[in-house]
């Protein structure tokens, strides 16, 4: 989950709203986890400071509790459209459908945000429109990552460009607040074409039912499944309400390619085996997920049989082993088969964050004078750390969640308030 408040003369500026699963109570078991967010006390007690939430991008870690928290805030959020579509939805399903003030903004906008002057720069991540941005006060400049990877090749929208990042380096950057989900990772990360050929050579001579598992907010291998359906004579079904949601809010910004159709779930069994292609929700073991509904023979829309295969086409989060296993094992027990990304040498799944080269390109470009680390444990915040240092960073800044840190005018003196003058970042 992410929330991070930056601070400057008096006023508050929040970056992402996002909910997280909570560890498990007891026994590894899913049933005990809850959807927990970030505890939003400090910014309440002062909502009046509070001078706008910008949303990075559309994935649940990051906009997912914005719905439930909003009248805590009651200010306006700025986003991009494909953001905005999924927010939109998220608003009409807890009843506040036409009440929260939501301002689109376009690559390279800047908008004026109380006592910030924010600028949205286009990246290249797992979900349509992914933004970095810098926050400029009289007290100095701040560039925020948000989640990314340097893709050269992505499924949806122009490859990563580097000239926005290159010129901050005339800009005293004077922090950069860097996603370090892969920080532990040496090289470059694969670029989610990679993924579409990996995809395509795997299923194009499967002669039973496929099933891909997969995040319902990756819309890019959406997309690479539907061209995949398209090339090997199947018919591609979404099974699972948060799947179809998604890709409606892709039609409905143009993220769709009109040339790839989705068939109803229910028209599946009728269909000869050799042509079904199932994307379903569940691929971290989720109880009342579609994936466990399957491996129990108990999904209303689709019953598959022994020689099938269930494509894993999805990171196993840290601690969800125990229960991915588990559904692993189900399908085994009735010999049908699976496919994990450890067992095979085809990026069947690619991540869409940073490796160690591409964070120290970045440090390279940007040039900041501070890096705080960020989105990660504490060992992927140590080693972000360690690439930035090697980047010829001075200062890195590894904390716990809720610091507060002092970046200007002084540097580097935590746990202290924000008075007129100063730009800080709590988290």
């Amino acid at each position: 989950m992410n929330m991070n408040l930056y601070g400057h003369n008096g006023q508050w500026l929040m970056v992402d709203c996002g909910v997280s699963f909570n560890e498990p109570l007891k026994n590894d078991d899913l049933h005990t986890a809850e959807v927990v967010c970030a505890d939003p006390r400090f910014i309440t007690q002062q909502k009046e400071r509070l001078a706008g939430i910008v949303i990075t991008h559309a994935h649940e870690d990051h906009v997912g509790a914005l719905p439930f928290l909003w009248k805590r805030f009651k200010c306006p959020v700025y986003t991009t459209a494909f953001t905005a579509e999924v927010l939109h939805r998220k608003l009409q399903q807890v009843g506040l459908a036409g009440q929260v003030p939501v301002i689109v903004v376009k690559e390279n906008e800047s908008k004026q945000i109380g006592a910030f002057h924010v600028t949205w720069l286009a990246l290249t991540h797992s979900v349509p429109e992914p933004f970095a941005i810098t926050i400029h006060t009289p007290a100095g400049k701040i560039f925020h990552t948000g989640d990314w990877k340097i893709d050269n090749q992505p499924i949806i929208g122009s490859g990563f460009s580097p000239k926005h990042f290159q010129a901050l380096a005339n800009d005293n950057v004077l922090a950069m607040v860097c996603d370090s989900t892969n920080a532990l990772r040496s090289g470059h990360s694969k670029s989610e074409t990679a993924c579409y050929e990996a995809l395509l050579a795997t299923i194009a001579p499967e002669k039973g039912r496929v099933v891909v598992g997969c995040f319902s907010s990756n819309v890019a291998r959406l997309v690479s499944l539907g061209r995949v359906a398209k090339e090997t004579g199947r018919y591609m079904a979404l099974i699972g309400r948060s799947l179809i949601n998604m890709v409606g809010a892709a039609k409905a910004t143009g993220y769709w390619p009109d040339d790839l159709p989705l068939i109803d779930a229910s028209h599946l069994g009728y269909l000869p085996k050799e042509e079904v292609l199932a994307v379903v929700t569940g691929s971290q073991g989720e109880p009342r997920a579609t994936l466990n509904r399957l491996a129990a023979d108990s999904c209303f829309d689709l019953t598959i049989e022994a020689d099938d295969l269930v494509i894993f086409s999805a990171m196993m989060i840290p601690g969800n082993e125990k229960a991915i296993m588990g559904l692993v094992a189900q399908f085994k027990g009735r010999n049908i088969r699976t496919l994990q990304q450890q067992d095979t040498d085809l990026p069947i799944h690619v991540s869409g964050h940073p490796c160690r080269d591409e964070l120290a390109q970045l440090y390279g470009w940007v040039q900041p004078k501070i890096a705080v680390p960020v989105h990660g444990e504490p060992e992927h915040l140590r080693a972000n750390a360690e690439v930035a240092k090697l980047s010829q960073v001075a200062s890195q800044l590894v904390g716990q969640n809720g610091d507060l840190y002092q970046f200007a005018p002084q540097v580097c003196i935590r746990r202290q308030l924000v008075a007129t003058g100063r730009i800080a970042l709590a988290r």
